[in-house]
């Protein structure tokens, strides 16, 4: 049943690929001015996003899943139609839970948004 999308096993899938794509540093920042905000708020520098980009995405599993199910899709022209997976996790580097929202395009990660976990609204 495609509702109960993503499962477990999908998202481990995507962690991985995140991890090899992070690690072969095939990154591409969608909103450059967008993550450069939020990295002087996490207090990084942009130049060390594929560090901390491999600590985040080693930092998070299945359970982390921050998303919607079924996973929402980019309105993005570069990734128009992309599902986009949404994790949180604390993350010793920073001493506080991060957000992370990405897309993964053949072996490509795009970075959505990588900032503070906020609590949600309710």
């Amino acid at each position: 049943m495609k509702t109960n999308r993503p499962s477990f096993k999908e998202l481990n899938n995507k962690i991985r690929q995140a991890k090899q794509a992070v690690a072969e540093r095939k990154v591409v920042i969608l909103d450059y001015d967008v993550v450069l905000a939020d990295s002087f708020d996490l207090e990084f520098e942009i130049g060390e996003i594929y560090e901390v980009l491999s600590e985040v995405i080693d930092g998070v599993s299945p359970g982390d899943y921050a998303g919607t199910h079924p996973p929402q899709h980019s309105y993005e022209q570069e990734i128009l139609d992309q599902d986009l997976y949404a994790f949180h996790g604390w993350i010793k580097r920073f001493g506080c839970r991060v957000y992370v929202k990405f897309a993964l395009t053949q072996d490509r990660f795009w970075l959505i948004s990588l900032h503070r976990d906020r609590p949600e609204k309710g």
